[in-house]
């Protein structure tokens, strides 16, 4: 799996983990009041997340371009335009074609 997909998925957990820590903290006595160091310690682990998902990011090689040829592949050109009988205005034949070669 991707470490940047990996780190995007634990978001949620960590703030959950985040509340429960604090939570636990306060029922036992520890800490005063934990709404007060919430919203702090929030930011700071939304901040170390947000540079883990910059740095998996950032380590990972890019993906081409679409459109763009890269290691030898070239793109392929546009098929064919389509036959006379499927244009909606019918192009032009020549004369030679149409009697048989005779003029």
């Amino acid at each position: 799996m991707n470490r940047y997909i990996l780190i995007r998925r634990l978001t949620g957990p960590a703030i959950l983990l985040l509340i429960g820590v604090l939570a636990l903290l306060h029922q036992a006595g520890v800490i005063e009041s934990w709404w007060h160091l919430f919203w702090p310690l929030l930011l700071i682990l939304i901040g170390v997340l947000k540079l883990a998902e910059r740095a998996a990011l950032a380590s990972e090689p890019l993906p081409p371009y679409p459109g763009t040829p890269y290691d030898g592949y070239a793109p392929q050109p546009y098929p064919a335009a389509p036959s006379a009988g499927t244009a909606i205005v019918p192009a032009q034949q020549d004369q030679s074609e149409v009697n048989g070669g005779r003029l």
